[in-house]
């Protein structure tokens, strides 16, 4: 693979959690939450990205939000539950980013607040429109889709090296 390989990070926020007596790891998806996963897989079918990899948190929500959006996509991409994803730092993050493998060109992020909001902002050094500015207005809701272009390989990603190419969220 050519260090100019064009790459896609599509990062998905689980959709809305019950607060319960469960542990925060256990928290099953609300109601909205089981309608807005599949929303969010139908808008990334619509993309056309087809991920080559998904890593998913191991948190009951990110998986039931998996579980859902996954088929509304025309295949199923590798699936790995990485638990470093649950509570992750943005350095954690970048960290898991930059091992991925450069076979990887399109690769599904499904965590959490803050770190995904703070990961698709860090790594947004230009965006289209106003995505941006909308993104963080909105402060990376339940459910919210961020896709993030880059060039290069994926040991080099870090702070600004990427493009906010879409942003979307059940309310948009």
């Amino acid at each position: 693979m050519s260090v100019d390989t064009p790459r896609r990070i599509v990062l998905l926020r689980h959709a809305k959690a019950e607060w319960s007596q469960e542990s925060d790891h256990e928290r099953p998806l609300a109601d909205r939450g089981r309608r807005d996963a599949p929303a969010a897989g139908r808008w990334l079918a619509g993309t056309g990205i087809t991920p080559d990899l998904t890593l998913c948190s191991t948190a009951a929500r990110t998986r039931e939000t998996w579980k859902l959006a996954v088929h509304e996509l025309p295949q199923r991409p590798r699936t790995v539950y990485e638990e470093r994803l649950y509570e992750a730092s943005l350095g954690e993050l970048i960290a898991l980013l930059n091992e991925t493998s450069d076979d990887v060109d399109d690769l599904l992020l499904i965590g959490h607040n803050p770190g995904m909001h703070a990961l698709a902002d860090a790594l947004s050094g230009e965006a289209e429109g106003d995505l941006l500015p909308r993104m963080n207005r909105s402060g990376f809701p339940t459910a919210a889709v961020a896709v993030i272009t880059f060039d290069g390989s994926w040991k080099s990603v870090e702070h600004g090296v990427g493009r906010l190419a879409a942003f979307w969220t059940p309310q948009s």
